[in-house]
């Protein structure tokens, strides 16, 4: 529920501030709140306060005789801060000259003579007046997270992305486009050097602060609150959050760690169509919610953003390590941290990484590539779903792909789909070579793999969905994995030659099971799986099966 907006009041006469609180409030504190001071100076502080805070005020009475300075005067610099305001100026009979000046001088609304009474005639009528027109004109403010920083720098990105990934709403401000964000800087006595600065709701503020820092801030946990658990689940993609559902409606004490937020891959998508029982799709972002809204129901334990570094064995219980220091006991664990996009080996691309190049979709800067033209590598779903997502705002969308077509690695709908989409268009045979800018992307260079032939395009952004790199990097030599990093569970470990000397358990490993007892592996990241969003969901319920088994074992 949206914040009422304020009727502020100032008078330095205590009994004629109570009095004029009084009436305000009796007729006003439904719709308004109204707020009171003595003292013109701390009104001021305040204001500048409930600006920062995001807070709307629709007028202000001031009386016009007080000591730190002229109600117009105060006026004057009230309204700098909220311009759109009325203002009414409290005057006994010999300021009316005074206040008549101050019509053209702060293009006062009104003046009241002192006293006011009865209200219902000689107060009431006017300020309703006052209250409607601005109620006419008025947008409210956005209420919660605002985010200042540049559009093309990759810190600001990197906040977009984890604010909007933990499905948490807010306002971008663009530095050098938005006078908004300008006024607000200005007004918490920041410079260029401090961004990105994000602003929260209690009027409190992050200055270039760290992922870890505004997860703390806006509420995710960041410390486990048990000694020992039943299950940890590392990754909060589809694998990970499904594990997490069924071990805790199953009566698991079930810990989900994710290090940067849930959804993994599919969380980022705009359009899922393909995933049982939603026949009109459902994006990533509604996937994600309705999921981690179903664990948490369950009484799981959520933390995130954290990184696990390693895990180890002690006496048949596991010690998951965190990068912060911090050691978490477990009995079982299942790992589903996914894959991560492979980087783009072409020059230039390092240098605008977060700057106009993104790795996976980029929802978060589809509004930045209205009217521009963009470039996508890669020819799976993913990329797909960015394309069809992305020619809502983009002049048009290329795909960039080796292959003569997508035939081979993209599901039928969405060719389909994106050949009845008249601003994307297809790059086959092709690939990008260098990426072009001064501070951030401006062009690529395409070449024809067949011809040679290379040709310098204007590129509003590049998204790269290239291949699928496992993140196990973390999970040591214990942890069985073929050549490309993919973890190996069940009877596929017999084929490993060290399997055996770690494997000591006198029966097979689960299906799911790595070749440390006790640890699973579900969804993207395991060794075969399937690469799509219901069999990453069913590979994570199945997981928690063999935790009981194995919990039953031991």
């Amino acid at each position: 529920m949206s914040k009422q907006p304020i009727i502020f009041t100032v008078d330095d006469d205590e009994q004629v501030l109570a009095a004029i609180r009084r009436d305000v409030r009796r007729e006003y504190r439904k719709d308004y709140r109204i707020m009171s001071t003595t003292s013109a100076h701390e009104a001021l502080d305040a204001l500048k306060e409930l600006k920062q805070r995001g807070e709307d005020v629709a007028l202000f009475l001031s009386d016009q005789r007080m000591p730190e300075m002229s109600g117009v005067e105060f006026l004057e610099q009230a309204k700098v801060l909220y311009p759109a305001a009325k203002r009414v100026l409290l005057t006994a009979y010999s300021d009316i000259e005074a206040a008549i000046k101050a019509i053209n001088d702060v293009q006062l609304d009104f003046y009241l003579n002192k006293p006011w009474d009865p209200p219902e005639e000689k107060l009431y009528p006017t300020l309703n007046d006052l209250l409607d027109q601005w109620q006419i004109s008025h947008i409210p403010s956005f209420k919660g997270i605002r985010l200042i920083g540049y559009q093309y720098s990759p810190k600001s990105h990197a906040i977009k992305d984890f604010l909007s990934g933990n499905l948490i709403p807010y306002q971008w401000l663009d530095y050098q486009q938005d006078d908004k964000a300008g006024e607000l800087m200005q007004l918490a006595g920041l410079n260029a050097t401090d961004l990105p600065v994000v602003f929260f709701e209690d009027g409190s503020r992050l200055e270039q602060p760290s992922l870890s820092a505004i997860g703390e801030k806006i509420g995710l946990k960041q410390k486990a609150a048990e000694t020992m658990y039943d299950v940890v689940i590392i990754g909060a993609g589809p694998a990970g959050m499904a594990a997490a559902v069924y071990g805790g409606s199953e009566g698991l004490k079930t810990l989900l760690i994710e290090k940067h937020s849930p959804g993994g891959q599919a969380g980022t998508s705009s359009r899922i169509e393909n995933y049982l029982g939603f026949p009109k799709g459902l994006s990533g972002a509604e996937l994600t919610q309705r999921a981690i809204t179903q664990a948490k129901r369950f009484g799981i334990e959520f933390l995130s953003p954290k990184s696990v570094t390693g895990i180890t064995t002690q006496d048949n219980y596991k010690i998951v390590s965190l990068e912060d220091g911090e050691q978490i006991n477990t009995k079982a664990v299942i790992i589903t941290t996914g894959v991560q996009y492979r980087k783009l080996e072409a020059t230039g691309i390092n240098d605008f990484t977060g700057a106009g190049i993104y790795y996976g979709a980029a929802t978060t800067e589809a509004n930045a590539c209205r009217g521009k033209d963009v470039y996508i590598v890669g020819g799976g779903n993913s990329a797909g779903q960015a394309a069809m997502y992305l020619a809502n705002f983009a002049r048009d969308v290329y795909i960039v792909i080796r292959k003569p077509d997508l035939s081979a690695s993209m599901s039928q709908y969405l060719i389909d789909q994106i050949n009845g989409t008249e601003n994307i268009h297809l790059a086959p045979r092709s690939v990008i070579k260098e990426a072009h800018g001064t501070e951030y992307l401006e062009c690529v260079t395409l070449e024809n793999i067949d011809t040679g032939l290379a040709e310098k395009k204007m590129a509003g952004a590049l998204l790269i969905f290239i291949g699928a790199r496992p993140y196990t990097d973390w999970t040591g030599g214990d942890i069985v994995k073929n050549d490309r990093g993919f973890v190996i569970t069940g009877k596929d470990l017999a084929k490993s030659e060290d399997f055996k000397k770690l494997w000591k358990k006198q029966r097979e490993p689960f299906l799911l099971e790595s070749s440390t007892p006790g640890i699973m592996a579900a969804g993207d990241v395991r060794s075969g799986a399937m690469n799509r969003v219901a069999s990453a969901v069913g590979e994570g319920a199945m997981a928690i099966k063999f935790v009981h088994e194995y919990l039953a074992e031991t």
